[in-house]
């Protein structure tokens, strides 16, 4: 394998702006952009290179999938668009001939990778990806709800006047409408959220619902304002990444195969997982409450048939 090598599969809003970061931070030293629109891969690339001086030293570069033979890490996020109005489900037809094309041409150059799915929706094309790839499902995970859980600590932290850091809470399920708040779990410092809201009186604790619908429904009010969602995800994926890199063994919601956890099987969803070098390792098992099992076995089946509906 290459030293810290990343490819980034399409040059559009999301792909452009994680090559971005991923320059930024040091983690890389060479990252290779990949689009069917070379030209606009070669724009995005000169872009960001032209910076690299204020920055670290990393090669970013327009290529073709032969330059994946080396690369350490892929991350996938060519795609269809969202469109206002449209579901992250919606996109499911079309974004899975995309991936079909993408993975085929990955594995004629590289057996060895992790693949990062991002394209969307995350979850079903991940299960795709897998599939067709034949890589361990190890690696092989999507972003999952690493952008969801990041956006629900924001909110909580902004209700509560607290350091989000400080604040212990995680959105699972799928990445788009069927995901879940998981409050039994959610705590500030250690105090149990429901609890500390009757310590201190906050009015946002009668209306812990309607932050969840906040979180699960920002894309949308992002998409009706500016037309497309990038910076979130980037700085999501660029954690994902670190994660990969550092060896860190953190434990980030991303989407990754079950197997018998709450029930659930041959199904990718975002659950908390230790993310390592080899990949997500291991799935945490959280102590749902009953309601809450009970959505996340609905997200699964939710997903389940959505997969099933793919024309292979």
């Amino acid at each position: 394998m290459g030293l810290k090598k990343c490819a980034v599969i399409g040059a559009g809003g999301v792909g452009a702006t994680i090559a971005f970061t991923l320059g930024e931070s040091g983690l890389f030293n060479d990252i290779v952009i990949i689009d069917i629109d070379h030209r606009k891969a070669e724009g995005e690339a000169l872009d960001i290179s032209h910076g690299i001086q204020f920055l670290n030293t990393v090669d970013v570069y327009a290529g073709e999938y032969k330059d994946l033979a080396d690369a350490e890490l892929v991350i996938i996020t060519a795609g269809a668009n969202q469109l206002p109005g449209e579901t992250r489900i919606d996109l499911v037809g079309k974004n899975a001939r995309i991936m079909k094309s993408i993975v085929e041409n990955i594995v004629k150059y590289n057996k060895d990778c992790i693949l990062l799915v991002v394209s969307n929706p995350a979850d079903v094309l991940t299960m795709y990806a897998a599939e067709l790839s034949g890589f361990p499902k190890e690696r092989v995970f999507g972003s999952g709800t690493v952008l969801d859980t990041s956006r629900l600590r924001y909110l909580l932290s902004e209700k509560f006047n607290i350091d989000s850091r400080n604040i212990h809470a995680f959105i699972i399920g799928e990445h788009g409408d069927s995901s879940l708040a998981v409050w039994s779990n959610a705590d500030i410092a250690g105090v149990p959220i429901r609890e500390y809201c009757q310590k201190f009186k906050n009015d946002a604790c009668i209306n812990l619902n309607s932050i969840y619908e906040e979180v699960r429904d920002s894309a949308y009010h992002i998409i009706e304002r500016k037309g497309s969602t990038y910076y979130g995800i980037a700085v999501a994926v660029k954690r994902i990444a670190q994660a990969i890199v550092r060896d860190e063994h953190s434990i980030l919601p991303v989407s990754s195969f079950f197997n018998g956890e709450y029930g659930i099987t041959d199904a990718c969803l975002g659950m908390p997982s230790v993310v390592c070098r080899k990949g997500v390792i291991n799935m945490i098992e959280l102590s749902l409450d009953e309601e809450e099992k009970n959505k996340l076995i609905e997200s699964a089946n939710t997903l389940k048939k959505v997969y099933a509906s793919i024309e292979k």
